[in-house]
């Protein structure tokens, strides 16, 4: 006999099947015969057993599945949902103290012990996990364990734990410091950046071990008093941040060496500052600056000033009293004229762009012998100075977009100037097609015409003719036609006062020894032979094996480079770029000094041998070369390595384990045959070549 529903539960059933459905869809669940859930998106997997019993060859294998939506048979109610003790927890919300705290794992906490260094980087933290503070205290887990126990882990001891040195809280949602951050009174170093400080506890002041504090990006507008105490703090970042002005307070941080104030809205600087007399780099970019305080120039020890993107409209008439200074940005302040920067020796870089500067100050060309690069692109110069031709070691001088109608022609005498920068200017006396083939075209052509002057004024090709007001003698083999070495050479009272022996673009095929025995008695540590014809290193190089530092024989025909070359145990730079060698000799390795090497351009069909011995190398440039593979091996034993610069050789693949080598920071493999990495990831940068090779690394 059929039993039939009442009509009402039918509705009634329909309904509650059709709502049961929709909240399984929601979930990404589905229903088996029986109306139940049997995979949802928490998972529930004690059903699937049920289905799989009725799945191929059970004996229910027949049986039609129940579509979706449709009225399921009546079941009995389960007493325990899959889904009944899940706690719901939002992608979104409110950081709890109990989860900051879980952050710090015991993991964390004995390897901080271990090592002095925590880092609770990019944590997402809302707060300080409370227990960081006790960090430095003997926990009682450790004070507990009996002797038999530390014979087996002695390591976790407690005498044997290191004091907190190191905490890194950066990229976080740190709004507020507890007080309690003086119990850590070992700390050296703290960083705070990338998080949203408002405002930093006074007992920051008691961390007297404190060097490096870092709290840029952050919402500060003030620093704490007694920060301005700390006696051993030599580095402070306080960029991008709401700063209006710098406390007068900062002259108290006698030992202060680093500070970075960029990226606030600082309008004025405290006249106090010239006490900071250790400070090596003073950076202050995109900020209000009008003027610059007086006493700036007793800051002796300054090395590099960033003030680009001020207000700023003239510089300190003294600034020669920063005798170490080597690099100085100016760009898009509202200057109007440079100082003649008389006693800045040492300066190699100067940008000011972006300003009103009218004239460059003769005084200031004969004043900069090591200047190397020189912007002064988007002002107001009307007239470049024959007086330029003194900066002898300009690599690069941009003057674009200014009103120069004349180049001089003394711009050819420099021989290290490779980058000339000069669209944008009402150019009449070159061609409009030499302007554009580039700076080589331009130079070889005012050469030219410096050569014809030279001719019209009385002085023969070979003879002495002037450029700038400076007589210039070419010699032939290193001597006057006459023999004798001409009275004005070398220049005793030059050699002496820029330290420097630099004979360019005067085809010597060799040197006498007299000339390297002056320049060693005047003290000369930098010399530079480069465009001339030289076939090897003169002999006379010897006279100055413990005096030079620096030594450029670019743009010769060196064929070889003689075993001597391994006595100059000062020798920090090395070019022989734009030369014939093919190889170096083994002794080369023990220059253990030597910082920059470049041997581009030349016939090198691998990297030597001894290079790779070169502990103390930083640079490394061998562009332009025949140079067919990596050798990862020895580059690995090249610890301080950081720039590789690898442009058009011969190399047909870059192996994997390149990208191992983190202490690489600046890499160039453009115009080499190799498929892989392919060029849209080599104009991405460094970063981009190492992380896709690192990723190509064999498991």
């Amino acid at each position: 006999m059929m039993n039939f529903k009442n009509p009402e539960d039918v509705e009634f059933s329909s309904f509650q099947g059709a709502q049961e459905c929709n909240q399984a869809s929601a979930f990404g669940g589905d229903f088996d015969s029986f109306g139940h859930s049997c995979f949802t998106h928490y998972g529930c997997p004690s059903e699937m057993s049920d289905r799989t019993g009725r799945g191929r060859g059970g004996a229910t294998s027949s049986t039609s599945r129940i579509p979706r939506c449709a009225q399921s048979p009546r079941q009995i109610p389960v007493a325990h949902s899959p889904r009944s003790n899940y706690s719901f927890r939002p992608l979104f919300h409110e950081r709890s103290s109990q989860e900051d705290d879980s952050v710090l794992t015991q993991q964390l906490w004995k390897l901080a012990r271990k090592s002095g260094t925590l880092n609770l980087s990019n944590k997402a933290l809302a707060r300080v996990p409370e227990r960081l503070y006790d960090i430095n205290e003997a926990d009682t887990e450790s004070k507990a364990v009996n002797l038999e126990q530390l014979t087996i882990k002695e390591e976790d001891a407690w005498w044997n734990q290191v004091p907190l040195n190191n905490l890194d809280l950066s990229s976080n949602t740190l709004t507020h410091i507890s007080p309690k951050i003086e119990n850590l009174q070992s700390l050296t170093v703290l960083t705070l950046h990338d998080n949203a400080l408002v405002k930093l506890p006074p007992e920051i002041g008691k961390l007297e071990k404190l060097m490096r504090l870092n709290v840029s990006h952050n919402k500060l507008s003030q620093l704490p008093r007694e920060i301005y105490s700390l006696p051993e703090l030599r580095h402070l970042n306080i960029s991008y941040n709401g700063f209006t002005e710098i406390d007068p307070d900062i002259s108290d941080l006698h030992m202060l060496e680093f500070l970075d104030g960029g990226h606030n809205n600082i309008q004025t600087l405290p006249g106090g500052i010239g006490f900071l007399v250790r400070l090596t780099a003073l950076l202050l970019p995109y900020n209000h600056v009008k003027e610059l305080p007086p006493d700036l120039v007793n800051m002796r020890s300054l090395q590099k000033i960033d003030l680009m993107q001020n207000d700023l409209t003239s510089l300190p008439e003294d600034m020669g009293l920063l005798r170490k200074l080597e690099c100085l940005y100016l760009q898009h302040n509202d200057i109007l004229e440079l100082p003649d920067f008389e006693g800045n020796e040492t300066l190699s870089e100067l940008h000011a762009s972006n300003n009103f500067i009218k004239t460059i100050p003769k005084a200031m060309c004969s004043n900069l012998p090591h200047l190397k690069i020189l912007d002064l692109r988007d002002n107001k110069i009307t007239e470049l100075p024959d007086e330029l031709c003194l900066l002898r070691n300009l690599n690069r001088l941009d003057v674009s977009n200014n009103t120069i109608s004349v180049l001089p022609v003394t711009l050819s005498s420099l021989a290290h100037l490779i980058s000339l920068q000069v669209e944008g200017n009402p150019i009449k006396m070159i061609r409009r097609d030499i302007l554009q083939c580039g700076t080589t075209r331009i130079l070889k052509t005012l050469h030219e015409r410096a050569l014809a002057k030279s001719k019209e004024e009385g002085g023969g090709s070979d003879g002495a003719f002037s450029l700038g007001g400076i007589s210039v003698t070419r010699l032939r083999g290193g001597q006057a036609d006459d023999g004798d070495m001409p009275g004005n050479f070398p220049d005793r009272y030059k050699l002496r006062h820029t330290r420097t022996l630099a004979v360019n673009l005067e085809e010597l095929t060799e040197v006498p020894d007299q000339v390297f025995q002056i320049a060693k008695n005047e003290g000369v540590h930098v010399v530079d032979f480069a465009r001339n014809q030289l076939s090897t290193l003169p002999n006379g190089l010897q006279h100055m094996r413990n005096l030079v530092t620096e030594l450029v024989l670019s743009n010769n025909l060196i064929g070889y480079v003689p075993q001597f070359i391994s006595q100059f145990t000062r020798i920090t730079y090395l070019n022989l770029s734009n030369n014939l060698l093919s190889d170096l000799p083994k002794e080369f390795g023990v220059l253990n000094t030597l910082r920059e090497l470049s041997i581009a351009n030349n016939r090198f069909q691998f990297i030597p041998n001894c290079v790779y011995e070169l502990q103390g190398l930083e640079i490394l440039i061998a562009s332009e070369n025949h140079i067919k593979m990596l050798n990862v091996s020895g580059l690995q034993s090249m610890p301080r390595l950081s720039t590789l610069d690898l442009r058009n050789n011969d190399i047909d693949a870059v192996p994997p384990i390149l990208g191992n080598l983190t202490n690489i920071t600046h890499l160039e493999l453009v115009g080499n045959p190799f498929r892989q990495p392919r060029h849209q990831i080599l104009m991405k940068g460094t970063d981009a070549i190492m992380s896709y090779l690192r990723d190509r690394i064999p498991t």
